[in-house]
């Protein structure tokens, strides 16, 4: 049996596990995966029970983040609070075959993959605003928290090579990865004419992760433990690498919105992805000899940019006269090939997404509070990290991304100076709750 020779991890590889951007990807198949998912829907929960297609409404608070444009409808300042609870879902690759047949002993008796999921809950606070509007003008400062997860997995037992002799069996892995990314934006709309405005935001990201990666030899330098499981023995330690960001940047959000008739609504917005620096270290372990002592680094690199994605967004939006029935509709380009190309990178790639949104919400007018039922959904295309050179490993590690069509409902209460709004949002990989209150002064 051959053990599976090994290069150490470029930075540039890294990155790259890392900016997958919502699914869990690696940089080759000799690194480990560190999944991440990324949030770039709309705050508040009235813009989810419309299934996030909100751009050619926009006509609250949360309208500084979603398209400042909208401000200019505000008649009076109005205070936004939203909380949030994620529940994510990460599949990722535990081991299996990737080639040949199982030998049928031990970890080596799966034919194709063996995969797992990882989940993680959190709850918090998602997005806080205050918008005043004066005459043609409204200015809005806001909060949005951006990214907030926690990822913990193992890989152990992916073989591949002949079917009798040649046997390869890639390190063993585990990993954790922990993303915080908070930003924090300034807006302001103006009325051109009654029936256009503009808007125009600047947005500040504070952006942090810490990922931990230890890859080890299996227990023992003998045939019984090339198919056993792995203990994670520390003198089987071949090396360990954290990847770390701890950076800013600042970009702009450009919106507009057009109402063409009383009922028909046009709304466009564009969002300036954020560009950090990124780093890591690799540190030798003792299960083999890298020249230098356990514990020493071999390989130290930071900042590399990298670029997250840039958004464009379109949609219309129509409302009854008697104000009962809205429907909306958003079509949103999402740039993932900025990763990829940012990173220079020339065995994988992310393909760029178009997002569809529809919503609808009907009203009860005669109601007391006012009462609001909206239903929507939208479509998220695959936008993994995928290999584009033949390569079985990391084909292996690098899952197949699948569409997803995510289902949203919402309900809002309508007081005179206040209203109040529930939202979920169902998908496979994510589930999302949304509570929020809108105050006028």
């Amino acid at each position: 049996m051959a053990e599976r020779s090994r290069r150490s991890l470029s930075l540039a590889g890294a990155i790259a596990a890392f900016c997958g951007l919502l699914l869990p990807v690696i940089a080759s198949a000799q690194q480990a995966v560190i999944p991440l998912q990324l949030s770039f829907s709309d705050p508040g929960a009235r813009s989810m029970g419309f299934g996030g297609a909100f751009v050619a409404l926009a006509d609250d608070a949360t309208a500084a983040f979603a398209n400042p444009a909208g401000l200019t409808q505000l008649i009076r300042p109005e205070f936004s609070i939203e909380g949030r609870h994620w529940s994510h879902s990460t599949p990722y690759t535990v081991g299996g075959r990737v080639e040949g047949l199982p030998s049928g002993f031990g970890l080596d008796s799966t034919v194709g993959l063996r995969t797992a999921t990882s989940g993680h809950d959190t709850t918090g606070l998602s997005f806080l605003s205050y918008a005043y509007p004066v005459g043609k003008w409204a200015f809005a400062l806001y909060r949005h928290q951006y990214a907030d997860l926690e990822f913990a997995g193992a890989t152990q037992g992916l073989y591949g090579g002949g079917t009798d002799c040649c046997q390869l069996r890639l390190w063993d892995n585990q990993w954790t990865s922990d993303i915080d990314i908070l930003s924090f934006g300034a807006s302001v709309g103006y009325r051109i004419h009654d029936r256009f405005d503009v808007g125009f935001g600047i947005v500040y990201y504070d952006a942090s992760l810490d990922a931990h990666v230890e890859e080890y030899l299996w227990d023992e330098d003998t045939p019984e433990a090339f198919i056993a499981p792995n203990s994670y023995l520390p003198e089987r330690l071949v090396r360990s690498e954290d990847l770390f960001v701890d950076d800013t940047d600042w970009t702009v959000n450009v919106g507009l919105l057009w109402r063409l008739t009383e009922s028909w609504n046009i709304g466009g917005v564009y969002r300036q992805g954020m560009e950090v620096d990124i780093g890591n270290r690799v540190l030798a372990g003792q299960g083999v000899d890298f020249g230098v002592p356990p514990g020493a680094v071999i390989s130290q690199v930071s900042g590399l940019g990298t670029e997250f994605p840039d958004i464009y967004g379109i949609g219309f939006a129509y409302r009854r006269p008697d104000g009962r029935l809205t429907v909306s509709f958003q079509w949103d380009r999402v740039l993932y090939s900025n990763i990829p190309e940012s990173l220079r990178l020339d065995d994988q790639t992310i393909d760029d997404a178009d997002e569809l949104h529809l919503g609808a919400e009907y009203v009860f007018l005669d109601s007391t509070p006012i009462i609001a039922l909206r239903f929507g959904t939208w479509y998220e295309p695959d936008h993994q990290m995928r290999p584009i050179i033949d390569d079985p490993w990391l084909a292996a590690m690098t899952l197949n991304g699948e569409d997803e069509f995510h289902y949203t409902a919402g309900l809002g209460l309508v007081l005179e100076r206040s209203h109040f709004d529930l939202a979920v949002d169902i998908s496979d990989r994510v589930d999302t709750v949304s509570l929020s209150a809108i105050f006028n002064f």
